[in-house]
């Protein structure tokens, strides 16, 4: 997983108006490398990311991210996204699906029937 990775998906998916307001679930547990060159780029996105939030309505993001360094970047982007005045949604990084799913509030077996 590569900043461009990271950017562009926030771009491509948080400018579309048809997902504004939306909950979101990042799964991160199949990466086998993650290739952030900067620790600042992580300020960089969670600046980014604040500043497509919503104003209307406060929503949630959960990252699953059970390997050391993707817990530990995804706290550093909880912390900075956190700080950020502009962030309407709130972030928790988890070890399991089943945190993340809980933080969500949503059943697994909700998922499982979709």
């Amino acid at each position: 997983m590569t900043d461009e990775d990271v950017f562009g998906y926030q771009h491509e998916v948080w400018s579309r108006p048809e997902v504004e307001g939306y909950d979101e679930l990042v799964d991160v547990i199949d990466v086998e490398h993650i290739a952030l060159p900067y620790a600042d780029r992580v300020q960089d996105l969670a600046q980014l990311s604040a500043g497509m939030d919503t104003r209307y309505r406060a929503s949630h993001l959960a990252v699953i991210a059970p390997s050391e360094a993707a817990y530990g970047i995804g706290r550093m982007y909880q912390a900075y996204r956190g700080l950020d005045r502009q962030s309407t949604k709130q972030v928790g990084v988890f070890r399991t699906r089943e945190e993340a799913l809980a933080f969500l509030g949503i059943a697994e077996q909700d998922i499982s029937s979709a």
